[in-house]
């Protein structure tokens, strides 16, 4: 299971990609969100076992006042909540900053998104 909790004193919103081979649209990684999440809640994103899918996993973060968690792996991404294959797009659509997230082999992770 990978949850995300936050410390952050403002609502934050989460989205995740995942190792999934041959997806659809021909990419190999899978990306979902939006987990609307308010201060000092946690939300589970992904409810199997994360070890069964792969090692490494990312996530974008944003917070309702402009804060971000974000990394170098750029893919499009809706304002509203989706399930999409990594190279999927629509109209509308932003690009997003995923970050590596290393489990290190644990089948749970949680993620505190702190300030």
């Amino acid at each position: 299971m990978l949850k995300f909790c936050n410390s952050y004193p403002s609502t934050v919103w989460v989205t995740i990609m995942w190792y999934h081979p041959n997806c659809s649209d021909g990419g190999n990684w899978e990306k979902a969100g939006w987990w609307q999440i308010v201060p000092g809640a946690c939300k589970v994103a992904f409810g199997d076992d994360l070890d069964d899918v792969n090692r490494y996993w990312c996530f974008y973060a944003q917070a309702a006042d402009g804060a971000v968690w974000s990394g170098p792996y750029m893919r499009s991404v809706p304002h509203q909540a989706f399930d999409w294959c990594e190279w999927t797009s629509q109209s509308g659509a932003r690009s997003v900053g995923y970050r590596l997230l290393d489990i290190n082999g644990y089948d749970d992770y949680t993620l505190t998104l702190v300030p």
